[in-house]
């Protein structure tokens, strides 16, 4: 749809503008709070009424287009837009926020500082979402590294300078994968441009577009987080307080799959048939190797962030299976996973909050004290274990189908991978059951004795019903999150399926030799990966 307002510009820096004048508020008292949420209300508002009135969601090309020259000297132009990959991680973004500003009404240590990071995290986070600039791009992925390492330094736990500094090496190191490969790629050829939809058209030789993959790749590894970049993760969960673990994984881990789909698969799709089968066996090991951590972990928080880090092995799964349905399956699991891990934070960070521990070993017998908060946990939990009418289980099983379809592996490569996954599944409703039962059931525990029990507070229930409906609203009916990005995973699905080269048949370990598949020896280096 034509517009003349630059709506994404707006949405992007509203945030950021209105944490500025944080400052001339008062330390004490709540109008900070409600002028944060206001300020993220508002923008989430603005969003809403931007895609639903003026993007058509029928089209796959890049809708809301704003371009302004920057800095010409290095070709950085603001330029922004969004489609269909980017679209419904936008609406969770504004959603997620918002709701974390609203979580976030007991941080009493230096709120104006807490809620000025929030804000400015909010910006680089649709930033990164909407940039059609690479190096745009990458500006607003750093940009968001500053604010989550000083709320989890500042507000974090005992070790939260531990966590904080970790999360920034691996993620600071990462990112600097993304800078090197995009400036490879501005400088390729005979036009030095930035833009996503140029740099998607060059034809780049085979040895240059692998290392640009694996480049990538591995910056996005460690923000998804894959294994084993993924040590990061757990510790800043743990440390991190409940707003900010709710922007984690709500939010943060979606990043690192819109990076992939964006560079790795529409800019580098030839590439991506090389190593979609290491995808497929990193997604395996995320699945597995999340669950069976996630059985060790006495902390509440640390058991939730390794189930994030099996969940999100989904995620790989989908972008391997060169299929509309896996590509579908990625997109529904990372709009999933964000909603139910968020509201699976905040209903701990609830819990916390009258039990000052997250220690399962000092927990039981809260149902009969909080029956409220055990319900609504309960149902967030039923989410992540993928129990059908849950949005998990639609994005799950969705993945499971699109690999399982691929006529691009071989028949023993795709039932392996599918048992392997499906067994990640049978771990992940065990562990989750377990926590609840020792969280929830038995006896009440010594080190609860004298706690003041309060059962979810109003706030706090608005919060967690605003993530939980949309939860049951997708597993009832995908189509609510399917339609806002089904043109283009067809589109890109379909491109990948173009990658697939037409040479000779060869017999190789993943790949079907219907699908004529080479290996990359193989491959021809005349500039391109494929005729």
């Amino acid at each position: 749809m034509e517009t003349t307002f630059p709506w994404l510009t707006a949405i992007i820096l509203l945030p950021l503008v209105a944490a500025l004048p944080i400052p001339l508020f008062p330390e004490k008292g709540n109008s900070v709070r409600w002028y944060a949420l206001g300020a993220g209300l508002l923008d989430f508002l603005l969003i809403l009424y931007a895609f639903f009135n003026h993007y058509d969601f029928g089209n796959a090309d890049f809708q809301l287009v704003e371009t302004y020259g920057w800095i010409p000297q290095i070709g950085l132009n603001w330029s922004v837009g969004t489609d269909g990959v980017s679209t419904p991680l936008i609406l969770l973004t504004g959603l997620v926020t918002t709701l974390a500003l609203a979580a976030s009404w007991k941080i009493d240590k230096r709120p104006r500082l807490f809620y000025m990071m929030i804000l400015a995290m909010y910006s680089a986070q649709v930033g990164v979402f909407a940039a059609k600039d690479l190096l745009l791009f990458f500006i607003m992925w750093e940009l968001e590294l500053v604010p989550v390492y000083l709320l989890v330094a500042i507000w974090g736990g005992k070790r939260r300078r531990y966590a904080a500094t970790k999360f920034i090496l691996y993620t600071a190191l990462g990112s600097l994968f993304i800078l090197v490969a995009a400036f490879a790629m501005a400088f390729y050829g005979d036009t030095v441009t930035f833009d996503i939809a140029t740099l998607g058209l060059k034809q780049y030789p085979r040895a240059l577009e692998l290392l640009l993959y694996a480049g990538f790749l591995i910056a996005y590894a460690v923000k998804l987080p894959v294994f084993p970049f993924h040590t990061w993760l757990p510790d800043a969960h743990g440390e991190s307080p409940t707003p900010v673990s709710m922007l984690l994984a709500g939010i943060l881990l979606k990043m690192a799959g819109y990076g992939m789909i964006r560079m790795n698969i529409e800019m580098l799709p030839n590439a991506h048939m090389v190593f979609a089968p290491v995808l497929a066996i990193l997604g395996v090991v995320n699945i597995v190797y999340g669950a069976l951590n996630a059985f060790g972990q006495r902390n509440l928080k640390r058991r939730i962030a390794y189930s994030s880090i099996s969940h999100m092995g989904f995620v790989l799964l989908g972008l391997a299976a060169f299929t509309e349905l896996g590509m579908s399956g990625a997109m529904l699991q990372m709009v999933s996973h964000g909603l139910i891990a968020a509201a699976m934070f905040f209903l701990v960070g609830v819990t916390y909050d009258r039990t000052h521990t997250l220690n399962m070993d000092d927990m039981g017998g809260i149902a009969q004290k909080m029956p409220c908060t055990f319900a609504l946990l309960t149902m967030a939990t039923m989410g992540s274990l993928a129990l059908p009418g849950m949005s998990g289980f639609v994005g799950e099983i969705t993945v499971f189908l699109g690999f399982a379809s691929s006529e691009a592996y071989s028949v023993t490569f795709r039932a392996a991978v599918v048992i392997l996954a499906a067994v990640g599944v049978i771990l992940s409703a065990v562990y989750l059951l377990s926590m609840l039962r020792e969280i929830f059931y038995g006896e009440e525990s010594e080190a609860l004795a004298g706690t003041e029990w309060v059962d979810i507070r109003p706030r706090e229930l608005v919060v967690a019903m605003c993530l939980l409906a949309p939860i049951v609203a997708i597993g009832i009916y995908p189509k609510l999150a399917t339609n806002t990005y089904d043109v283009k995973t067809v589109q890109v699905a379909s491109r990948m399926r173009t990658s697939l080269p037409v040479v000779a048949q060869v017999k190789q370990p993943f790949y079907s030799t219907a699908m004529n598949a080479p290996r990359l020896a193989e491959l021809p280096d005349d500039g391109s990966l494929t005729e």
